[in-house]
Formats: structure tokens, sequence, C-alpha cells
């Protein structure tokens, strides 16, 4: 695709692009929603909230070391402690975030190469999923920039996320299913393309992470992004593009 790894082909409705969000497509991370989200709650309880958040934040800083660590040793497990985070927070007012969210962190933050590498598989015809250990309701609007952005069906971008349980107007702080991260991300692609009919040998995917190493070796077509060491050792071991997107255009 973009960056020399584009098929000039003709429209190959049962293929498939496969994209990491985090670090991959954007250079952002599930903590940079979550703060988002609590920054615009604070704004909503008044003048004092918005003093105190701050404050909150350097005790939430201290607890990313936490997370941090948790994230070496497995990044499911990270995923499941970060999210309880989330727990007794308003579902609604946090939902309703989720535009303001594409527009100030994820959009800000998206690779222009990207960005073009998502337009040109969907302008040959294959389907672009992005498959993230973010919440789906934080990830939808990007989607639909890309549809939009990229004249294309709503259909033919798609989300594979878990979205937080809710009980009695709040969140719990738990998922409605494993983290898609690591395995998981592997399992859920081949769901989708035997519900869809995509042929996987055939189709791409991109992520920066080890963790995204089991659904880059689902596809015939894998390429590494802003590769961490792991899996800049992986691709060059076996044949795999490495490429590296920056934030400014024409530098991917």
């Amino acid at each position: 695709m973009s960056d020399g790894q584009a098929r000039s082909a003709e429209n190959s409705p049962g293929e498939a692009a496969f994209f990491d969000v985090d670090g991959t497509l954007v250079s952002t991370h599930i903590v940079h929603q979550y703060v988002f989200a609590r920054k615009m709650l604070a704004h909503d309880r008044g003048a004092v909230s918005q003093l105190m958040h701050p404050l909150w934040f350097a005790a939430f800083t201290v607890r990313c070391l936490q997370y941090l660590y948790l994230d070496r040793v497995s990044r499911t497990r990270m995923n499941i402690a970060f999210y309880r985070n989330y727990a007794n927070l308003p579902a609604d007012r946090v939902r309703a975030v989720a535009g303001d969210c594409l527009e100030h962190i994820l959009k800000p933050n998206l690779f222009p190469a990207g960005f073009a590498c998502v337009g040109e598989h969907l302008k040959a015809g294959r389907h672009v999923v992005l498959v993230t250990g973010s919440i789906d309701f934080f990830i939808a609007p990007l989607a639909q920039h890309f549809a939009q952005c990229h004249d294309a069906s709503p259909q033919n971008v798609r989300v594979l996320a878990r979205t937080l349980v809710e009980r009695e107007g709040r969140f719990t702080g738990a998922l409605d299913g494993p983290p898609i991260g690591e395995g998981e991300k592997a399992e859920v692609i081949q769901k989708y393309a035997k519900e869809e009919g995509i042929a996987l040998d055939a189709s791409y995917a991109y992520g920066d992470s080890i963790a995204d190493l089991a659904m880059l070796e689902t596809v015939g077509n894998p390429v590494a992004i802003n590769a961490d060491s792991e899996l800049t050792h992986v691709a060059r071991e076996r044949g795999w593009p490495a490429l590296t997107w920056k934030k400014n255009a024409g530098d991917g």
C-alpha cells in the first residue's frame, strides 16, 4: 500500500486490511482517551472540579507506572486493569464525548501516511477493519471519519472492539468480553473473515507492537508500523515490510 506497499489490483471484494489503532494509525494510547473523558467530566461539574483536575491527573500519572509494568508482562492484563478506571462513571456522558475525542485527540495525532494507506485500501475495494484494544465508542467516530474522507460506504470501514459493561446508567469497569489484544486479535479477525467471506491469505494487517504478532501472522501481507524492538526483530527475520509513519505530513 502507501510507501511502496500498494498492490496495483482491481477491486477485490474478498480482501481486507486490518489495522491496529493506537501506535499504528494514531500516536495515542487508551490512556489519552480516558484522560480526555475525565477532563470533560470535570468541566461538567464546574469550577471546583476543574481546579482539582490537575491534582487528579498527577495522582493518575503515578498509577500509570503500574500499567506500564503490566503492559510489558501482558497487554491483556494491562487492559483489564486499566478499564477498571471507568467504574462508576456516567455511561451516557462518557459516550457523548467520543466525537470530541476524535476532534481533540485522535485526528490531531493521526499519521498522514496511515490515513493515506486506509484510503488506498478502500480505493482498491478492500474492507478496512480497525482492530483495537480501545473501546468501541471512542473508535467508531474514527471509522466514520475514514469513510467520509475517502468517499467510502460506512459498511466498508468496520471496528472490532469491546465495549464497557453498563449497570444502572454507570460503567462497571468491566469489558463485555476478553480484551482485543495478543491472541484475541487473531481470533476476532478469523471470525470476521469467516462471516464476511474474506480471504486472509490475500489480506493485509498493520501493527506496531509484539502484542500484534498473532494478528500479523493471520494474513498473507503483514506490515510492521513504528514497530517496537521485539516486533522489529520478528519482521527482519521473516522479511516483512517495516515502515515508519510520522505525524508530520510527508514523513510517512
